[in-house]
């Protein structure tokens, strides 16, 4: 079965990562950069050795992200909102390809448990069943 991790994150948790702190968000050190990368570089590579590893990535930050609609001529009609700050959006995935939910929830786990510095937020992991997986085996 192929399961999405979705890790979610904030525009003011990309401004942390690059040193610049908000109220709940502290600046990240680049020992804290380095640990957080060194975490997911050993996931991935686990993931990759196991031959669960599909795809993954992390997105540019979300003031980098455009919305698309379409107009009433079938045009597309970019905007950059409604990206609020306190908005979550997604921040990077991993597509797996695994036995079962289980399966997916102890990588998605292992991911939860990537350093962050003291008094920075952590959001969980998202776990989405992908195409016709039923999820009754949740």
């Amino acid at each position: 079965m192929k399961y999405m991790l979705m890790v979610l994150g904030k525009q003011a948790d990309y401004e942390a990562m690059a040193g610049r702190a908000s109220e709940g968000n502290p600046a990240w050190s680049e020992a804290d950069l380095k640990a957080m990368f060194d975490h997911m570089g050993s996931l991935n590579d686990d993931l990759a050795e196991a031959g669960e590893w599909v795809d993954g990535q992390g997105l540019a930050e979300p003031r980098q992200a455009r919305l698309v609609t379409a107009g009433a001529d079938g045009a597309p009609v970019v905007s950059d909102g409604p990206y609020g700050e306190t908005k979550e959006v997604l921040a990077g995935y991993w597509i797996i390809d695994v036995p079962d939910f289980a399966r997916a929830a102890e990588i998605a786990a292992r991911a939860h448990a990537c350093p962050v510095p003291g008094g920075a937020p952590n959001p969980p992991v998202v776990v989405h069943p992908v195409g016709g997986a039923s999820g009754t085996e949740m």
